[in-house]
């Protein structure tokens, strides 16, 4: 099902020997278009500390008890790396991560471009050759294909002729954890409308400027189906999405 990203947070954590926090925000791939980690705020449990979750070990969710429950036990959560939300996540911690929890370095193959379809358990596919020393080089640099939902929402708009409201949430699949939509509010420029555009029609999100890119005009947009938050996101809006900009689908019938 297609849920919104900031539905999630403030839910809590429910390990599988009890609670062990709260969810803050989402570190997504610009390029896969998949959340990579949930990012755990640990509260009281463990003086404020902030882990990294991957939806490899993504259970159930209780939407109407606010729980996102994990596959996790307290204890590997209270032993995982930790992270300094305030500084971009670098690829030597998620190697550490990996190697920590024993599972395959997403970057390290395509058949791991989403976390979600790998099973817990499955060791660690250590890089080697130029891959290990591609590593090597840049084990203090950041990730650039990383990015937080929460310093991404709110971006301003840029379309190809000019800005139009702001980026006010994501839309992803809970099963496999694929970003497919951005929501984008208008009031701005015309009152009261909100639309999706897919993330194939992204072409760059600068931070410092705050701003999404896309590949669209303002007039495309502003004639496409209004986005409807009281009403579930079904096949027929999609569709009807999707011929309004005339791009292909991402699902096939």
């Amino acid at each position: 099902m297609l849920r919104r990203v900031e539905t999630l947070r403030k839910f809590s954590i429910g390990a599988k020997d009890g609670e062990i926090g709260t969810v803050i925000e989402f570190y997504f791939d610009d390029d896969k278009w998949t959340i990579r980690y949930l990012i755990a705020d640990t509260g009281g449990w463990l003086a404020g500390r902030k882990v990294l979750i991957s939806p490899i070990f993504f259970g159930a969710v209780d939407w109407d008890g606010n729980v996102f429950h994990v596959n996790l036990t307290r204890q590997q959560v209270k032993n995982s790396p930790s992270i300094d939300t305030d500084k971009p996540v670098s690829r030597q911690h998620e190697s550490n991560f990996c190697d920590y929890y024993n599972f395959p370095y997403y970057w390290s193959g395509a058949e791991l471009s989403n976390p979600a379809m790998v099973g817990p358990g499955v060791a660690a596919a250590a890089p080697t050759g130029p891959e290990a020393a591609a590593l090597g080089q840049q084990s203090d640099a950041e990730d650039v294909h990383l990015r937080s939902t929460k310093d991404i929402i709110g971006s301003y708009i840029e379309t190809t002729d000019g800005d139009l409201g702001h980026l006010e949430d994501f839309i992803i699949d809970d099963q496999n954890w694929m970003i497919r939509y951005l929501l984008i509010e208008t009031t701005n420029w015309w009152p009261g409308k909100k639309v999706l555009i897919a993330p194939e029609w992204v072409k760059d999100m600068v931070e410092i400027d705050s701003r999404v890119y896309v590949d669209l005009t303002q007039r495309q947009i502003k004639t496409s189906p209004e986005y409807d938050e009281t009403t579930a996101l079904d096949r027929d809006y999609e569709s009807r999405l999707y011929r309004h900009y005339g791009r292909s689908r991402y699902w096939s019938d």
